[in-house]
């Protein structure tokens, strides 16, 4: 082979992994294109400033979390072992408030808005209605870690404790 057949082959190469670099790069999703969907809860742990940690959902809590690509969301979450109400009927409106507030302590839910934070890989919810009517108007921003199916969300609250959920995305 000569030196221009070499010189020929070794430019088509170069030509060819730039490309092919080009074209996966232009495929790669955005973050945001990447969490439109279904996640359903996987686990959630709580730190404490002492360093203490919690589960306030139970070891195996249940719970959804949908992004749809318009940008709004839902969110539920639960323990699984929470107590059945002993009345009957409509339980919702019948049931003692004190019982009522015991169920709810194992209960989360609220929806909204969401955008992503490229840069930063923050996701940002922005509460429409939450069980907790507090939280109402208020905007919460999280790391987000997405491995393969596997979402992961960090954040700190405004008692300064570390939170993390992890989501699998739901098939």
């Amino acid at each position: 082979m000569n030196r221009r057949s070499i010189l020929t082959i070794s430019a088509m190469t170069t030509l060819g992994l730039v490309v092919l670099a080009t074209v996966s790069f232009a495929q790669q999703k955005s973050l945001k294109d990447q969490l439109v969907g279904s996640w359903t809860l996987v686990s959630t742990e709580i730190t404490q400033t002492d360093g203490k940690k919690r589960q306030d959902l139970g070891a195996n809590p249940r719970g959804i979390l949908i992004l749809d690509a318009s940008g709004r969301y839902a969110s539920v979450q639960g323990r699984p072992d929470r107590p059945k109400f002993k009345t009957s009927g409509n339980a919702r409106l019948d049931t003692p408030a004190a019982e009522f507030g015991e169920a709810a302590r194992g209960f989360a839910a609220n929806f909204g808005t969401w955008s992503i934070d490229e840069a930063n890989k923050t996701l940002i919810r922005r509460y429409e209605a939450a069980l907790v009517p507090n939280t109402e108007g208020t905007e919460t921003k999280v790391s987000v870690s997405l491995t393969g199916d596997d979402l992961k969300l960090t954040g700190t609250d405004r008692y300064g404790h570390r939170f993390e959920a992890v989501y699998r995305r739901a098939k």
